[in-house]
């Protein structure tokens, strides 16, 4: 694994606009660079994708452990979230997505940071912008890259169980969900489904007829929605979710996964596990060198670092709930550029990676995003 400073296509702004990648600059500041790139070995990639293949059912085992012996209150789910997850559960509703934050250096096994498994974003960049960056840069190297192929097959397959249209919902007024989730509409389009776009502000309900309605008042009954279920469920219509027949993506399940409370649970389970860093629900567990994060939270948001005995804060709006306690993880360090590597799940399968990078050890929204190669 090497990271090597390269010069940027001279015309990379018109390119990566001309693939639906209009937030590759955000408030002035850089997110798409490819200033530089990572290279890997192909036996590091087969590591990556046998780690995440293996996360992943670590992640659904420990999921079915926590439904089984209802953990809820252990991880904060408030109680009308349970029978969505219950009944979710039970009839197997469909996952198209997830991505895994990993610490890998080329040398280490790789470490699970958390699991981004209900709302994960830095999609449309991993996928298409990196490739073709590949193509015009690199022509004759691979990379690590199935996703947009592996999205297509996955909503092939889920599309007997769809009701036509599929809505593809996210906020309003903000461009890097927006382009996520029209590059993702775009690909079941591909794979011959009927879809709708809609705002989740334009989300209504008709109470008459327990029924999800969109801003012209038509029946929704399958929505990919790009917002957090934990926001979802206490919206003023999340009390309604349960007695409607909308199929939802992600599912209600991944509430267990999104949550990282799921780590000391998953650390419990598979104690010194090689690619699971220790985790604890106790504050007095670790004496230094751990950090902690809320159950909820998002882009370094209100986490904590204590390293040889000094504390770094970070600010957020996540701070008031449950916080798990994780070993610190070692991130490599590039000309001082620490990344953070996202393998992502496509239909429980692994499908490829991307990578963000900042100047400091806690990737947050600013964290640039850099492609990648293999020989």
């Amino acid at each position: 694994m090497q990271r090597t400073v390269t010069p940027p296509r001279f015309d990379w702004q018109e390119k990566v606009e001309s693939y639906g990648m209009n937030y590759h600059t955000i408030d002035g500041v850089v997110y798409w660079d490819e200033t530089a790139y990572y290279s890997f070995t192909s036996a590091e990639i087969d590591e990556l994708e046998v780690a995440t293949a293996e996360l992943q059912e670590l992640c659904i085992a420990a999921a079915e452990h926590v439904i089984s012996n209802k953990l809820y209150d252990k991880m904060q789910i408030p109680s009308q979230a349970v029978p969505l997850i219950e009944q979710s559960w039970e009839a197997d509703e469909p996952t198209i997505l997830g991505r895994f934050d990993l610490a890998y250096d080329g040398h280490s096994p790789p470490k699970m940071l958390e699991y981004n498994a209900d709302t994960p974003t830095a999609l449309l960049e991993a996928s298409v912008i990196q490739w073709f960056w590949l193509k015009d840069r690199f022509p004759d190297a691979d990379q690590f890259n199935s996703i947009h192929e592996k999205l297509i097959e996955g909503w092939k397959e889920m599309k007997q169980c769809l009701t036509a249209p599929l809505y593809f919902g996210c906020v309003k007024d903000a461009p890097e969900d927006f382009g996520n989730i029209e590059y993702l509409r775009d690909t079941a389009i591909q794979a011959g489904l009927t879809t709708q776009q809609l705002f989740i502000e334009d989300l209504g309900y008709d109470s008459l007829n327990s029924q999800f309605v969109d801003d012209n008042d038509n029946v929704i009954e399958s929505l990919f929605k790009l917002y957090p279920w934990e926001w979802l469920i206490n919206e003023f219509f999340g009390r309604y979710i349960e007695k409607s027949p909308i199929t939802l993506i992600e599912p209600a399940w991944k509430m267990i996964l999104s949550n990282k409370a799921l780590l000391p649970i998953l650390w419990e389970l598979n104690p010194r596990h090689r690619n699971l860093l220790e985790a604890s629900f106790d504050p007095q567990h670790f004496r230094d060198n751990f950090v902690s994060k809320p159950f909820l939270s998002r882009e370094g948001g209100n986490i904590t670092i204590c390293r040889s005995g000094v504390t770094t804060e970070y600010d957020g709006s996540y701070s008031g709930k449950g916080v798990v306690f994780q070993e610190l993880a070692t991130l490599p360090c590039f000309d001082g550029n620490y990344p953070v590597i996202g393998s992502w799940v496509i239909c429980g399968e692994p499908a490829g990676i991307g990578i963000r990078e900042d100047r400091t050890v806690v990737t947050t929204n600013s964290s640039r995003f850099v492609p990648h190669f293999f020989q």
